[in-house]
């Protein structure tokens, strides 16, 4: 049981460098959310866990997540954690090793019978010294327009 908003996230670390899919989903509330980097977007522990234990099996099997800045909100029954995590190991589709990369990791939390879950987290890339996305036809892009 998670008894105080600052315990969330230690929990959500243990989890994923266990590599427990199943105990990151357990973090959340049954009608919790999952918003990841790219936009997927899970509903519920079960379909919040799946895809954590996919990745955590395959590309993040080697991962460390190391937390830096952090900020919790308490709001009484309702906490706010944001959190910029520095993620190391990542395997690239082709095997080799990707850079490491950064994320601020966004959890709204709850007070529950059961103690502090999410109720919904958001998880946003960090591109250092870039404003917004560009879409063009061949995806996505960091830019910046001060230039």
């Amino acid at each position: 049981m998670i008894d105080a908003p600052d315990a969330f996230l230690p929990a959500f670390l243990r989890a994923w460098h266990a590599r427990d899919g199943s105990a990151i989903g357990a973090l959340f509330t049954p009608d919790g959310d999952f918003v990841n980097v790219t936009g997927l977007w899970w509903h519920g522990p079960d379909k919040i866990a799946a895809p954590h234990q996919y990745a955590l099996d395959s590309f993040f099997a080697e991962t460390t997540l190391r937390p830096g800045r952090t900020e919790i909100k308490d709001l009484g029954d309702t906490a706010i954690v944001r959190a910029r995590l520095h993620l190391t190991g990542q395997t690239a589709p082709d095997g080799t090793p990707a850079q490491p990369r950064q994320t601020i990791m966004t959890f709204v939390l709850i007070r529950t019978d059961a103690g502090w879950l999410a109720t919904s987290a958001q998880n946003t890339d960090v591109v250092p010294g870039q404003e917004t996305h560009l879409a063009r036809e061949n995806g996505l892009h960091a830019v910046d327009y001060r230039r």
